[in-house]
């Protein structure tokens, strides 16, 4: 077959007690999933890869290496969901975690403990867009028992290679940019420490958080389109955020393609390009963020992100509602855009018509 089959199979016929081809039951293994794994593995460069039902579930995989008494240092701006999995599950069973602007390596040196077993890292992070020195980080942690873990979920393989840079361990949303048609929820890990693979293996199977044959087959189909699709991608958000930089109505623009990102040379040096995530804050508050998220009709208001279609949110209420009250709280006026691949003309004036229908809000905000 020039496309990987579908192996919609729950069991699998085994030629004697204990012989069989390398399959006995489906939450074990699977073909079209066992292909799936090789080509993660291969896209960051690793030597093994997992796939999961969902990111967090793949993440839950990685939670499994700590002990009561360890201790994860984890960013101050990190997507809400692996707030929420660290601060309000696994603290539970006696896991310690702190936060940190990661971006900053000498908060990243401070906030190091003896017991610290993971440092957490997005780049570029989620909602902020930070972006974080993979290489600085690792350096940091050569002699010391921490394992340094990388959500690439924002850059893609395509764009960034972790494990290049000295992380231990990549995790991945597959269902942003790798699936990226907004059809299939799934995870990854990828590695190039045989240990750490066979203990994720070992818990993958035990733990049974597995994505289907089909959502497997559905991420592959993904694949094939990532480098053309993140090229659009990069280049509309540009685009994106070059318009809001000059618009009268926005506050601050965060993309790190931009020369004027705090982050940009670090950027520049370990990616390929700048990915397809814009945020930016509104003059005038949460009023006029709430209002103009309304307002667009070629950016759909949703969460996720990495699909081929324009989305548009507002993270305090959405996607990071749990990082509420805490150090890591996001601005109430900061919106989030996943800039799709349509025609960059539509985007620019569907985001001019916005910013000009919520202009009265702004004005009675005053």
């Amino acid at each position: 077959a020039v496309i990987t089959p579908i192996f919609q199979t729950s069991t699998y016929v085994q030629e004697a007690v204990g012989v069989n081809k390398g399959y006995d039951y489906a939450r074990s293994d699977n073909p079209t999933r066992t292909a799936l794994q090789t080509a993660l593995a291969s896209l960051e460069g690793g030597a093994w890869g997992l796939s999961y039902a969902s990111g967090l579930a793949a993440m839950q995989n990685i939670m499994y290496l700590l002990r009561p008494g360890d201790h994860i240092l984890l960013s101050n701006d990190c997507y809400g969901g692996t707030y929420r999995l660290v601060a309000k599950v696994i603290a539970h069973y006696g896991i310690e975690y702190s936060l940190a602007d990661l971006s900053d390596l000498n908060e990243v040196k401070a906030g190091l403990r003896p017991n610290t077993k993971l440092v957490w890292v997005e780049t570029p992070t989620n909602p902020y867009l930070r972006i974080v020195d993979i290489r600085g980080v690792a350096d940091l942690l050569q002699d010391r028992p921490a394992k340094l873990v990388v959500d690439n979920t924002f850059a893609s393989p395509y764009l960034q290679q972790p494990l290049s840079l000295g992380a231990d361990l990549v995790v991945h949303s597959t269902t942003k940019y790798l699936g990226g048609h907004s059809d299939v929820v799934g995870g990854a890990l990828v590695t190039n420490d045989e240990e750490l693979d066979a203990n994720f293996k070992f818990n993958q199977n035990a733990g049974g958080a597995v994505p289907g044959p089909f959502d497997c087959w559905l991420t592959l189909r993904g694949i094939k389109t990532l480098g053309v699709r993140m090229d659009r991608h990069c280049a509309n958000a540009m685009a994106v955020a070059e318009y809001l930089s000059a618009e009268d109505a926005v506050d601050k623009v965060f993309y790190p393609g931009l020369p004027s990102h705090p982050g940009h040379e670090v950027a520049a040096r370990q990616m390929r390009g700048f990915s397809g995530m814009v945020s930016f804050t509104t003059r005038g508050g949460a009023d006029v963020a709430r209002e103009l998220v309304k307002r667009t009709k070629v950016f759909q208001l949703a969460e996720s992100l990495g699909g081929v279609e324009s989305l548009i949110e507002l993270p305090g209420e959405m996607t990071h509602a749990s990082v509420a009250g805490t150090s890591a709280e996001v601005e109430p006026n900061l919106i989030r855009l996943s800039v799709g691949i349509e025609n960059i003309a539509d985007l620019l004036a569907d985001l001019k018509q916005a910013i000009a229908a919520s202009a009265p809000v702004a004005v009675a905000a005053r």
